[in-house]
């Protein structure tokens, strides 16, 4: 079964290296391009418009780990 498994993940590999291998330089191109988007959206965006809620709101961990049991657990009443 191991073995099985092991070309499996080794055939996926060969596909994919091979395929990026084959890419000319327009396929380079835009793995660059999407590669910079991804770390824009999620290393810079992240920074400036999804601050850290829980330690700016709450002054220990345990008032923390409450106020998270407690969203979790409650049930809402949304009035639908």
């Amino acid at each position: 079964m191991e073995k099985k498994t092991k070309n499996i993940f080794s055939g996926i590999w060969h596909f994919y290296f091979q395929g990026f291998r084959d890419m000319g330089k327009w396929g380079k191109q835009v793995w660059i391009i999407i590669l910079v988007k991804l770390f824009i959206m999620f290393a810079i965006l992240r920074i400036f418009f999804f601050p850290d809620f829980l330690k700016t709101n709450f002054n220990s961990d345990k008032e923390r780990s409450e106020h998270v049991l407690e969203n979790l657990t409650e049930p809402k009443n949304y009035n639908l």
